[in-house]
């Protein structure tokens, strides 16, 4: 199930997370955890190392950027990565206003098509649209019953047995839906394997007669990375538009189906986390990982990522070479203060020490005084530090309303940090094992 795949990337995280240090050597295991769950929840080698290289590329780029924790980049790199793997951003039904709407939904005999139908049909009509449901399988004598069970006289359902082909059913049907004035209208059809030529064909039929909207693939998450296959067989006879995976919650190959589906290109829509009529959600990529990761923050997380603009960005870069003026070393902490992240440059530092909360309000007690003095400063003295001479210290420590020991104590501090980062600069901050949470 679902919840194991969830567990072993929870558990992987949480080894990386409590690391007192991050070196190449955590790194490395923590990415051989990540392979181990995604391979046991039955995803693709390929795209499993697809994920893992990007993972190392994004650490690369980003190695030499402040105010974000490696730690922090390492979730943010996976999430993203997880989230590539299943499609990308969230997909809707698309539903073109002024006309009805044909959506055919296909699938190999067990998928859980019929039920998905009555499901999608009652999500449908619980957001107030005008729906019905054609009975297009003529082949399984159950299939009307079923759906008359779903529907419980809810949402109208079309059915004729005197009609012997799916395409005539199908094709009366859908002149049913226009005469009651829908705007949307689900065709059931007869459960077909790609190997079974005259039912496909008849798949080719009934879409060339009806001209559908768009076709809904149903795959059953419990056949794995087999529901590529199925959806390269059926998008040959009928281009897929859109696919909903049934039984998710009870297949321990969800992951494999997921990211199966997802890379042939047909969005999915919908999964099926329960037999209940109701038990259908809307997929969304995004979401579905934050709950694969278990990670309450994780949303703070990406956010802090995103968060820095490219100048800042550029701004932390020129700081970590040592090229930074008085101005920009304050305003790198004024930023990581807003980000939450200057811990993360404080640690960074030999001798760095993680600061105590009543610490930190006294530290930025400190900064905000120090952006007084910087203010009070010339642009040549922004610039250029060493002209400080004593006449200028008092005349900046009038200015901002500080002493001259705080003056010359912000020098001090400025000076260190920029020796001491570019010496760091020269290799270690290259290397992502020296590198601190």
């Amino acid at each position: 199930m679902l919840e194991n795949i969830s567990e072993r990337l929870q558990n992987a995280l949480r080894f990386i997370t409590r690391q007192a240090y991050v070196s190449d050597k955590e790194v490395a295991e923590y990415l051989r955890e990540i392979q181990r769950a995604l391979i046991m929840g039955d995803v693709d080698v390929r795209l499993v190392s697809q994920l893992t290289e990007d993972i190392k590329k994004g650490l690369k780029e980003a190695g030499e950027e402040y105010g974000i924790s490696l730690k922090d980049r390492i979730t943010y790199l996976t999430y993203q990565g997880l989230i590539r793997i299943l499609g990308g951003e969230k997909k809707e039904l698309r539903i073109i206003p002024n006309q009805l709407n044909v959506f055919i939904f296909m699938g190999i005999q067990g998928s859980g098509k019929t039920t998905t139908v009555g499901k999608v049909a009652y999500y449908l009509k619980n957001r107030n649209r005008k729906v019905g449901v054609i009975a297009g399988d003529v082949f399984r004598p159950g299939a009307v019953d079923q759906l008359k069970q779903l529907l419980k006289d809810e949402v109208p359902l079309y059915s004729d047995a005197s009609k012997k082909t799916s395409v005539e059913v199908i094709r009366g049907g859908v002149e049913w839906a226009r005469r009651l004035g829908l705007e949307i209208v689900l065709v059931d059809t007869a459960g077909r394997h790609r190997t079974e030529e005259t039912l496909m064909e008849e798949m080719a039929q009934i879409i060339s007669a009806v001209n559908p909207t768009a076709t809904i693939l149903v795959v059953d998450a419990m056949i794995g990375q087999q529901a590529r296959v199925q959806a390269e067989a059926f998008n040959k006879v009928a281009k897929v538009g859109y696919v909903i995976v049934t039984k998710l919650d009870g297949s321990a190959k969800g992951g494999g189906a997921l990211s199966a589906i997802a890379s042939v290109g047909a969005p999915i829509i919908f999964i099926g986390v329960g037999e209940g009529i109701e038990e259908i959600e809307e997929f969304d990529p995004v979401k579905f990982v934050s709950r694969l990761l278990g990670k309450p923050d994780l949303e703070s997380i990406i956010a802090r990522v995103q968060k820095m603009s490219r100048e800042e960005k550029i701004r932390a870069q020129r700081m970590a070479r040592g090229r930074f003026t008085i101005e920009e070393f304050v305003q790198q902490l004024e930023s990581a203060r807003k980000m939450g992240g200057v811990q993360t440059i404080l640690s960074s530092l030999p001798g760095g020490r993680r600061l105590s909360k009543k610490d930190m309000e006294e530290f930025f007690i400190k900064v905000k005084k120090w952006r007084a003095i910087v203010n009070s400063m010339n642009t040549e003295e922004r610039e250029d530090v060493g002209i400080m001479d004593s006449s200028r210290v008092r005349r900046v420590a009038r200015g901002s309303g500080t002493s001259e020991k705080d003056v010359r104590e912000l020098i001090k501090q400025y000076l260190v940090a920029k020796k001491t980062i570019k010496k760091i600069s020269k290799g270690a901050l290259r290397d992502i094992s020296r590198l601190r949470p």
